[in-house]
């Protein structure tokens, strides 16, 4: 029975890991565990509660004020003991965080195989996003299994030299994670009632924006200009609201909360769980993010996105038509979005559903690839470990 190790410490990785999790435990030839590094602390607790996973192991990494080499330090110097005990066939991990590509190099260097969700994206620019696309990059050098949602993200990894023979185009799974939870709020009445009772303060008749901004490139002047651009489209438009799930980070919180805080029709709330989110990007009329994840989930259900970074690694949804890129500047935001609330044909051409990004059948492809592959190399270990010991055999005979 091959032993299958999670490992992953934030919100995204945690959502889009939750189905393949499911789709393992259900089958009988995987022994799962989970392994959570504490990046992310409430935030993580959210996800885990709604897909009901209790982590076996939690190594507790995050101080406060914290820099990303001591989260990656911590990981390396506590995570070698959990795989000495676990001794996992693979380790799995997913995206660009700094809990994934240090759980990928430890256990490279225990000599255990990692299986790399989400591989292969890239921007192009190692500053953007920061640090998650040198920490994609790295990951992919200790990688065996290079799970890749698209044909570009394949296409990444061949031109660096990775043997196409690991690389397996599956689609991505947080695809998987929203079907599955679109489905699940469209069959359940009394929760269609509790996700409309969380959100009563907004007006089906009022168009509403979704905003998410959190990355640690635009911390500062981005970040302000952002909030700038929010206020100003909020300002503009009486009949607009905008919903804004503000991260926990206090380089987030406190210049969005000091300058969006008195806007009546800016409506500041705490992070909501994963089936929260999905209702108010089903909602939405359009996304303001920066997130990755959300671009692929609101071109997926045909929301048009304006992508609040300078560069992104999921062309694929720009190439649609429902995705552009606009960067952190005031005005370029601020056009953009009163294009969307003005001018319908434009935003109807931008709300055609994607997907570029997959079909919600990831997990099953990474789970026969894994069951298939973890089985060739036991039989490959099998086979060598008989090879030496008849070799020790002959030498015993030759030496009485």
């Amino acid at each position: 029975m091959p032993q299958v190790l999670f490992v992953f410490g934030t919100r995204p990785e945690a959502i889009k890991l939750a189905p393949l999790i499911a789709e393992l435990r259900r089958d009988p030839a995987f022994a799962v565990r989970i392994c959570v590094t504490g990046q992310h602390r409430e935030m993580l607790a959210q996800v885990l509660r709604l897909f009901d996973i209790t982590p076996d192991v939690d190594l507790d990494v995050m101080q406060p004020g914290q820099e990303l080499s001591e989260i990656a330090a911590a990981i390396l110097a506590k995570l070698p003991a959990v795989l000495r005990e676990t001794r996992p066939d693979v380790v799995v991990v997913q995206g660009d965080t700094t809990s994934a590509f240090a759980a990928g190099l430890a256990a490279f260097y225990a000599g255990i195989d990692v299986a790399h969700v989400e591989a292969g994206l890239r921007s192009g620019d190692s500053f953007s996003p920061w640090p998650e696309e040198v920490n994609r990059k790295l990951l992919s050098v200790v990688t065996r299994f290079h799970f890749a949602p698209t044909d570009e993200a394949r296409a990444n990894l061949v031109s660096e030299g990775i043997d196409p023979a690991r690389i397996h185009v599956t689609g991505n799974t947080v695809i998987d994670a929203l079907q599955q939870t679109v489905s699940r709020i469209a069959a359940d009445d009394a929760l269609r009632g509790r996700l409309d009772s969380e959100f009563a303060f907004l007006d089906r008749e009022r168009r509403m924006i979704l905003v998410t901004g959190h990355r640690r490139e635009s911390f500062g002047a981005g970040l302000q200009s952002i909030c700038d651009a929010v206020a100003e489209i909020a300002s503009d438009h009486g009949d607009v609201d905008v919903v804004y799930p503000v991260h926990l980070n206090p380089n987030v919180r406190l210049p969005v909360h000091r300058i969006l805080g008195g806007n009546a029709r800016v409506h500041l709330v705490e992070p909501v769980d994963y089936l929260s989110f999905v209702h108010l990007m089903t909602r939405s009329d359009f996304i303001l993010t920066d997130s990755g994840g959300v671009q692929e989930e609101a071109s997926t259900l045909g929301k048009p996105v304006l992508v609040m970074r300078d560069t992104t690694e999921r062309a694929e949804g720009v190439r649609a038509g429902n995705m552009r890129v606009v960067g952190t500047q005031r005005d370029a935001i601020v056009t953009e979005a009163k294009l969307l609330l003005r001018d319908p044909a434009h935003h109807q051409t931008m709300s055609r559903p994607c997907n570029a990004f997959g079909d919600g059948q990831a997990c099953a492809r990474i789970a026969a690839i894994l069951r298939k592959e973890t089985d060739a190399s036991r039989r490959f270990l099998t086979q060598r470990v008989a090879a030496h010991a008849d070799q020790q055999h002959e030498i015993a005979g030759q030496h009485p």
